[in-house]
């Protein structure tokens, strides 16, 4: 049991001057309180040293204080791809604020899967961010009809699909993109696509075909190989166009990972960057700045799309209904490889 000294509630409450339902509010993380008598409680709690009951609080709240970042690849992916810590800094970043934990979940195999649909349904996570869902996966399905509310980064391959999402404006990067590398004056353009079974690998792919024809260029199939967002594949993407097309001279990568790869490719045939071909990626990864020669590439702002994820988690956490789709604007930023 605890000490008669320690501080309980009730004190606090009266310390900040406000009722035991408003500081149990402003406790329990609710958004629902103003903030004056926010920053009271919270106050009155750090002087009285005062530490809520987890256990208890969940009782009263149905609220465990958690929430899960769930990476639907498997784990070499997640540390090779630089997107997916990226996401996390920012969506930690937002929970932090309101004292929310997150728990990172990587599903690699079905088993991970069913494991991870149990332990949310029994109750120890308030919602769920899912990174990287790729075609039908009925994942986010499941836990919707579970009750558990869920936001997804990236726009949900079925167009169908009520979960909100936060994604970058794809096909208007991928345009600016082409766009570039046409105004450099490359004749001969092709593109290193990501997955097809995921909306941003489409919309890319479309961002580059509609600028394409805004120029009176003619796009076939034969201009695009695709890739799946890794080194090794943007490699082998970039060693099939470089078969069909010897003479290309401009090469748009879906990211900056199969970009690098794309490089790879070039040098070993002999192909100087940018005097020969030009490259530009998509993201602005951190290995853009470092690769050789520096990408040019089209920067997704990945920390605050993380933010806005947590963000509007929260609200549907909070019971302010389904948040709208945020799309956020990409720019271009140039270096030596364009």
């Amino acid at each position: 049991m605890p000490s008669a000294t320690a501080p309980t509630l009730e004190s606090v409450a009266a310390r900040a001057g406000v009722s035991r339902a408003t500081a149990g509010r402003v406790l329990a993380g609710s958004g629902r309180v103003s903030p004056a008598a926010r920053e009271a409680v919270l106050r009155a709690a750090s002087e009285l040293s005062y530490v809520p009951n987890q256990a208890a609080r969940s009782l009263v709240t149905r609220r465990s204080g958690s929430v899960a970042l769930v990476v639907v690849e498997p784990v070499e992916r997640f540390f090779n791809d630089s997107y997916f810590p990226l996401v996390l800094t920012g969506a930690q970043a937002r929970l932090a604020e309101r004292e929310v934990q997150l728990v990172l979940v990587v599903l690699s195999t079905a088993r991970e899967r069913e494991r991870f649909e149990r332990y949310a349904r029994s109750g120890h996570v308030d919602g769920a961010i899912l990174v990287s869902v790729h075609g039908a996966d009925p994942l986010p399905q499941h836990l919707t009809d579970a009750g558990i509310p869920v936001v997804m980064s990236g726009q949900p391959f079925d167009a169908s699909s009520t979960v909100p999402w936060v994604s970058a404006d794809n096909v208007g990067g991928a345009r600016t993109a082409t766009r570039h590398l046409l105004e450099r004056g490359c004749r001969q353009v092709v593109t290193v696509t990501g997955p097809m079974d995921m909306r941003v690998g489409q919309d890319r792919l479309e961002g580059f075909r509609t600028e394409l024809r805004a120029h009176r260029r003619r796009f076939t199939a034969g201009l695009a190989a695709a890739g799946d967002f890794t080194v090794a594949g943007g490699r082998a993407a970039a060693e099939e166009l470089l078969a069909r097309f010897p003479g290309l001279d401009g090469v748009f990568a879906a990211n900056d990972l199969m970009a690098a790869g794309a490089l790879q490719a070039l040098a070993a045939a002999g192909l100087a960057v940018p005097g020969r071909v030009r490259v530009v990626g998509f993201d602005d990864a951190p290995l853009a700045a470092a690769a050789t020669p520096p990408l040019t590439t089209v920067r997704q702002p990945v920390v605050e799309m993380g933010r806005e994820l947590a963000r509007m988690l929260l609200a549907v956490i909070d019971g302010e209904g389904v948040p709208a789709p945020v799309v956020v604007p990409t720019t271009l930023v140039e270096r030596a490889t364009s």
